[in-house]
């Protein structure tokens, strides 16, 4: 893709915090956003900034050197797929500070790579935490972006989701639960492997040791079955 926008990183920085908004911040901080180096623009601004740019890759790297928030989420959305290797997603996911960063870069780029699935399931199983959301993370995005693929792809994520729905942290539990639900609404056929994946985690809930572990695997398992069991849903799928 041509860009459309000719422009340096400078250029870029400058403008995006011309548009600086410290109210948004406040509304950020309110919603679990981590708020260093943010300057409280919207995704609608950032897409359409996106859009404007077109595809540079050598633009994102720099954008994303920055530091800065609303900067981090753009390069995710101008890098180049093709040019993203498993060196520059190890590195980029090691900087991951807060979950918008970490969902969009995988929505918008993580998961158009051809090593997309095997991060997934490499970062599902690191403890840092925000390592840990982006793998569940990207799996939901491959569930709901995947559809070409047969359920056999996503087969390694059942067990790590299962395990996973232990995490009692708020970001990884909530992604955990993400990637269950999005499986789930593939096709009837997930939805029946997903239903069975969060009763087997309810299972494991009656019989945890730690109360947290506990509380955390009932959240996930029941949500995922109160959203999957859903009337509209299931209407949907059939």
């Amino acid at each position: 893709m041509k860009n459309k926008l000719k422009a340096d990183a400078a250029t870029i920085l400058a403008k995006l915090r011309s548009q600086s908004n410290p109210k948004n911040i406040a509304g950020m901080a309110r919603f679990g956003i981590s708020v260093k180096g943010a300057l409280g623009l919207s995704m609608p601004f950032l897409r359409s900034l996106g859009k404007q740019i077109g595809t540079d890759h050598a633009l994102a790297i720099k954008l994303w050197r920055s530091g800065v928030h609303e900067a981090r989420i753009l390069a995710g959305l101008i890098a180049d797929p093709k040019l993203t290797d498993r060196k520059l997603m190890e590195s980029w996911v090691k900087d991951f500070n807060s979950w918008d960063i970490c969902d969009q870069v995988c929505m918008n780029l993580f998961d158009k790579t051809p090593f997309a699935f095997e991060q997934a399931v490499r970062w599902a199983k690191n403890e840092k935490e925000f390592v840990k959301r982006a793998g569940f993370a990207l799996m939901a995005v491959l569930a709901s972006h995947r559809r070409d693929l047969p359920e056999k792809e996503f087969m390694p994520f059942l067990p790590l989701i299962k395990k996973g729905a232990a995490d009692e942290r708020n970001f990884v539990k909530k992604a955990v639960n993400w990637a269950l639900r999005q499986y789930g609404k593939r096709n009837l056929k997930a939805q029946g492997i997903a239903l069975r994946t969060a009763r087997e985690i309810l299972s494991l809930a009656n019989s945890a040791k730690d109360p947290a572990a506990s509380r955390s695997a009932r959240w996930v398992a029941n949500d995922a079955i109160r959203e999957l069991t859903n009337p509209k849903v299931i209407r949907r799928l059939k």
